[in-house]
């Protein structure tokens, strides 16, 4: 899978139109190799500034603006890589849980690949194929496969199959040779042969567009049955920040049924980690502690409770991933932070 390099800024551009110009794909770039949202709009915030202070010294003779950034992206990365475990989906975590087992334990927010809005890593306006290439490759499962790669091969990967860069650009960029590049390239491609997930689950069309509002409507009606028939024979669902998760409809539909906490939810749709999505709220006041039932103390409405990671495979659900973390990011995510 590769997406062709976008053309370097031209040199009479504006210095802070020419760095500007590469900040959606440096942090799509960064949110590979951290698997997290916000460290890698830290990343790519950081290497603007790196850039902006070091602009007398850029000699254009010697690299791209693009690659110039893109090798202060790496250093960065790396450099914050150093010291953190590596972050994971539920799956990764241990074996699945059996229906009415508790939650568990709410893991810190440094052990999850974190959900990512489209935008914020995905240039928009490019060429159609492309785009869905880049779609495929910040998918929740190939982003924490890619975590179990060292740093260094980590950067080899995105930089060859995701950006599309030659072997002698990628050797120019770490500072080392073509044999070492392809080497490690060998070494990254075998291991995320054993953890990458399916293939891609085909175009958003007319048939996959039913089949997620069959799910929001299943969902806000609370229908069970009518969920379970939705899913994939191996379908999983997990809740980070808990590592509980659950495979198989019959699990899923048991799990459903020990509790009607979603009862009366509303589901607005969205997209993240190229993928469906949707925020979740439930009513105002459902939960023990919340303030008023709504701003300023106006009575119904809905609070943000979660954001729903949807992965279809052919005319199924493969997987679902709450994110209850998020819920109070889901303006981010292009949603209201509260509906009346």
């Amino acid at each position: 899978m590769t997406v062709r390099p976008a053309a370097p800024a031209t040199r009479d551009a504006e210095p802070e139109i020419a760095l500007e110009a590469h900040r959606v794909e440096l942090t799509g770039y960064c949110y590979r190799m951290l698997g997290s949202a916000a460290d890698a709009e830290d990343a790519a915030q950081e290497t603007m500034v790196r850039a902006w202070r070091g602009r007398e010294r850029y000699d254009a003779g010697r690299a791209s603006v693009r690659t110039w950034l893109f090798a202060i992206a790496t250093n960065i990365c790396t450099d914050m890589l150093r010291g953190r475990a590596r972050r994971a989906i539920a799956v990764d975590l241990g074996p699945a849980a059996r229906p009415g087992t508790p939650l568990g334990e709410p893991l810190p927010p440094g052990a999850w690949v974190t959900p990512v809005p489209d935008d914020r890593v995905i240039a928009t306006g490019g060429d159609p194929a492309e785009v869905a290439v880049a779609r495929e490759t910040i998918r929740l499962a190939f982003v924490a496969a890619l975590q179990h790669l060292p740093p260094r091969q980590r950067a080899v990967l995105i930089l060859r199959d995701v950006l599309a860069w030659t072997a002698a650009e990628v050797a120019a960029l770490l500072g080392t040779t073509v044999v070492s590049v392809n080497s490690a390239l060998r070494r990254a491609r075998a291991t995320l042969d054993q953890r990458s997930p399916a293939g891609p689950p085909g175009p958003l069309d007319a048939a996959r567009r039913d089949l997620l509002s069959r799910y929001a409507a299943a969902f806000e009606r609370y229908d069970v049955a009518a969920l379970v028939a939705l899913l994939h024979e191996d379908a999983t669902t997990s809740m980070p920040p808990f590592p509980w998760w659950l495979r198989g409809p019959a699990d899923i539909a048991r799990s459903l049924s020990h509790s009607d906490f979603c009862r009366g939810s509303r589901l607005l749709p969205t997209t993240a980690n190229g993928r469906p999505a949707f925020g979740h709220y439930i009513p105002a006041g459902r939960v023990p502690g919340d303030p008023a039932p709504g701003p300023a103390g106006t009575p119904g409405g809905y609070r943000p409770w979660a954001l729903i990671v949807v992965e279809p495979r052919g005319d199924r659900i493969a997987a679902l991933t709450t994110f209850l973390d998020a819920a109070t990011d889901l303006p981010r995510f292009g949603l209201p932070a509260f509906l009346p």
